[in-house]
């Protein structure tokens, strides 16, 4: 009789990795240590790291040959998925964040629900957690209404078929059917993908069994830049597939555009003596008071976070909204969109 590990179909971890010497360690070990008894291996795409990530690898690599580094010439998240499929020779394809923490069984109940749902893609929920009250504040606005908008990614719901899931377990052969990752896009690059999946008649499933931790960015410089650049692919997807890209993403945008302009308005007024324009002071001030009290809620994890969130809510708001515009709008050529982790 055959042992169990002998009929479990193997699976390739693929992840792109760029200046993340900070977490790449405790990312690469969560899949070394799964508990999933079939065969593996970790497929690293690496970018032009100037943080010593690199380094960090190749003395992982040296010490477990299971772990393989490709370089990723292109430096992006879609160029680097590319890179680790094609290397890969699994027929299970576990696409890995670096700044992702899988827990032990992740690959075990992914693979069984894949296999059980006939999906091309298997995708759960993607936990935010901090260390700083910084991070604690980010990982408060990916959870909650005011802040990511509580999508089911986030905070969970009922198994079944989605648009798109957060990372993804895949079958390999579909992704080679429908061609890969877009390369062109930046990010958004797993929507993408996961409407290819659907439009050729896979599924796409969701199931809350799969809990991803996520660690938040580290400093406000880089939340910022990581929200404009998100909110510049969310407006180009958005431009090239109109609303089947998701009503809810032009949201932010047009609540920027509203607050923005009627601040605008209020200053006129009071620059010009129209004392009745004053009355679009009345729009920014909702929001300020909104932002506010979603500080409060937020500092019941610590008064710190909550000053944070004071901060961390509307440059999440504003970066994202920002970004959609000029993505939407095609403004972005002169601007350099920082897509590394």
């Amino acid at each position: 009789m055959a042992k169990q590990s002998d009929a479990l179909p193997g699976v390739s971890y693929v992840m792109p990795v760029l200046n993340e010497v900070e977490h790449i360690e405790a990312a690469v070990n969560s899949l070394i240590d799964q508990d999933y008894e079939g065969p593996f291996e970790v497929i690293l795409a690496l970018g032009p790291s100037v943080d010593g990530t690199n380094d960090v690898i190749a003395e992982m690599s040296r010490v477990d040959p299971r772990i393989r580094s490709l370089p990723n010439e292109l430096g992006s998240t879609p160029g680097g998925l590319n890179v680790a499929i094609l290397a890969s020779v699994n027929p299970i394809v576990v696409r890995v964040d670096a700044h992702s923490v899988l827990p032990r069984d992740y690959t075990r109940v992914a693979v069984r629900v894949l296999l059980e749902t006939g999906a091309d893609n298997v995708g759960g929920i993607m936990k935010a957690e901090g260390t700083t009250p910084f991070q604690k504040a980010v990982a408060h606005a990916y959870g909650s209404r005011e802040g990511l908008g509580g999508t089911q990614h986030h905070v969970g719901g009922k198994a079944g078929p989605a648009d798109t899931a957060y990372l993804g377990v895949f079958l390999r052969q579909r992704l080679l059917e429908v061609g890969l990752f877009d390369e062109g896009i930046k990010r958004g690059q797993d929507w993408e993908l996961n409407r290819r999946l659907r439009a050729t008649g896979g599924t796409v499933w969701f199931t809350p069994e799969l809990t991803v931790v996520y660690r938040p960015r580290a400093s406000l410089r880089k939340l910022i830049r990581q929200f404009v650049a998100t909110g510049i692919w969310r407006g180009e997807l958005a431009r090239r597939f109109g609303t089947a890209n998701g009503l809810r993403y032009f949201v932010p945008p047009l609540a920027v555009i509203g607050i923005l302009a009627t601040l605008i308005v209020g200053v006129v007024g009071l620059t010009t003596g129209v004392t009745w324009l004053v009355v679009a002071f009345v729009v920014p001030a909702v929001y300020a008071l909104l932002v506010v009290a979603a500080s409060v809620n937020a500092a019941r994890e610590g008064l710190r976070t909550g000053l944070w969130y004071l901060v961390v809510l509307p440059c999440i708001h504003f970066g994202w909204g920002i970004g959609f515009v000029l993505g939407f709008l095609k403004l972005t050529r002169n601007i350099t969109v920082h897509t590394g982790r």
